[in-house]
């Protein structure tokens, strides 16, 4: 499903231009106290049973604390996927205050 995130705003930064790929540090720095808070919760949930991942609707690959890939990549592109439409949003509709 990431995937379907990816289509749907990184189109804008090659369109657009909105340059949050451009800025990688700032963006970086944006994203990862954040993930890592979630990534912590998740650790936790999981570990106490109240958060489970499908066997069947995941890859099968792991990262740290036994998380599937797919978790950390969602704690990644969705962020990124937010900061390019609120550029966007500032790029083509410059009366409004973001």
């Amino acid at each position: 499903m990431i995937i379907f995130t990816v289509i749907g705003s990184f189109w804008l930064e090659v369109i657009l231009k909105v340059g949050v790929l451009k800025q990688f540090k700032r963006t970086s720095l944006s994203i990862a106290p954040v993930a890592f808070l979630f990534v912590a919760w998740d650790k936790y949930a999981i570990s106490h049973g109240h958060w489970l991942f499908d066997k069947k609707q995941i890859l099968g690959i792991y990262g740290p604390w036994c998380i599937p890939i797919e978790e950390y990549l969602f704690f990644i592109v969705v962020p990124i996927a937010a900061l390019m439409t609120i550029e966007a949003v500032r790029i083509t509709k410059k009366s409004w205050k973001v």
